[in-house]
């Protein structure tokens, strides 16, 4: 069973939602980018889950639970206290990262306590570093929008190059990686609301079925029938 709820006032504006998840039976969970970066509890401890640019499987047992905050696409700035590029792709003790240290001191307790400790830490470091960049933030409204690359960054006023250094810094990769994670996502909402998959294609900006269909293999690993549910 998986639940979101909505994070409190005072981290809404880098914090996509809370979330808990339950294994009721053994199962393998696939988790598909997102441009979201996640601090997870679960039950080897907490780790940093992100930002992923290809599918991961998650084997959980039977009561296996996880409890995660997710950071909106380009909000995670200087939290875990590393670039994000070196979280890319990886699942991370926050034991290894120097300013998470004392949130694998904390006690595991019940699920609650658990988040309880996940806020805290996370409402700690928003205290003590700077706010995102807004490029991030710009750059991925833009993407959402249709916008290419090249002009999301005159939109933005900046080159190609400059966009790129700020993208890797605030989602760890490229900007033309965000783009097909972005459109990928948009791809697959459309998808399960039942909207034929060539219109999919035609309004999210694939060349053609057979394009999405690619890129949704190379993402995800399975088919957008799998995914669309």
């Amino acid at each position: 069973m998986y639940e979101e709820r909505r994070p409190a006032p005072a981290l809404a504006g880098r914090i996509a939602c809370e979330w808990s998840s339950v294994s009721e039976a053994g199962e393998t969970k696939l988790v598909v980018p997102d441009g979201c970066v996640d601090l997870i509890w679960g039950p080897e401890g907490p780790f940093v889950a992100g930002p992923d640019t290809g599918p991961v499987l998650t084997a959980m047992r039977p009561g296996d639970t996880f409890t995660g905050i997710r950071f909106r696409p380009g909000a995670v700035g200087e939290v875990f206290g590393v670039p994000l590029a070196w979280l890319r792709d990886q699942r991370v003790p926050v034991a290894s990262l120097d300013v998470m240290r004392e949130l694998a001191e904390v006690e595991p307790g019940r699920p609650g306590d658990r988040a309880a400790a996940l806020r805290s830490a996370v409402a700690r470091r928003l205290r003590a570093t700077s706010p995102v960049d807004p490029a991030a933030t710009a750059l991925v409204t833009a993407l959402r929008r249709g916008r290419t690359v090249r002009e999301a960054a005159g939109d933005l006023g900046y080159s190609e190059r400059q966009l790129h250094r700020r993208s890797v810094a605030g989602f760890g990769y490229p900007p033309k990686t965000l783009q097909r994670i972005v459109r990928f996502q948009r791809a697959l909402r459309l998808a399960r609301t039942g909207v034929p998959f060539a219109q999919v294609a035609a309004m999210t900006g694939y060349a053609d079925q057979a394009h999405l269909s690619h890129d949704v293999k190379r993402l995800s690993g399975v088919s957008l029938r799998s995914l669309a549910g």
